[in-house]
């Protein structure tokens, strides 16, 4: 018998793949799908996917390419994430169940939205708002040339979803419930 952590999978893989065509945003080019999870324990798991978008080094960055003060889905295709457990993220807790996650990028801070629609289309519906978090944001050392995600587990329950783009990286906080 599978784990409900492999069948979410099994079936995501299957759900992305039937909805396979990827609308991109000016300036982004087709990136490859990409997948990074969190283990709270063999049962209990965390799973994102997302296009891993690589930008034109030529143009601006910040407020072309990737807009500001606007929910933004990276690839044109919001992200999607599997909880098999329930999860609580700033003063919210999600059951157990797919979502997609949306950002919101400015120059002071970002915002992670998450939403209870599972439509892969890349369309935004502020109705299906289940929560928006502010996110913690940090400068790299050198600019990242794609939108690259992935969980750090910082404490037995607890994972981080951190972004990284260009110089900036951001986290928010996961924690089993």
């Amino acid at each position: 018998m599978r784990h409900w952590s492999q069948l979410a999978r099994v079936i995501c893989m299957s759900v992305c793949t039937l909805l396979g065509l990827v609308v991109t945003s000016p300036g982004q080019q087709d990136g490859s799908q990409a997948t990074t999870t969190c283990n709270f324990d063999p049962q209990k798991q965390l799973a994102l996917e997302y296009q891993q978008v690589t930008f034109n080094p030529k143009k601006p960055l910040f407020g072309h390419q990737v807009p500001y003060n606007k929910v933004w889905a990276p690839g044109g295709r919001p992200m999607t994430l599997f909880a098999n457990a329930p999860v609580a993220v700033g003063n919210t807790t999600l059951p157990a169940g797919a979502y997609t996650l949306f950002l919101i990028p400015s120059e002071k801070h970002w915002m992670l939205v998450i939403s209870k629609s599972t439509d892969m289309s890349g369309k935004y519906q502020p109705q299906d708002d289940l929560v928006r978090v502010p996110m913690d944001e940090a400068q790299l050392p050198s600019p990242q040339d794609a939108l690259n995600a992935v969980f750090g587990h910082i404490a037995p329950s607890e994972c981080n979803l951190r972004v990284y783009l260009d110089k900036s990286a951001v986290w928010v906080g996961f924690i089993e419930k």
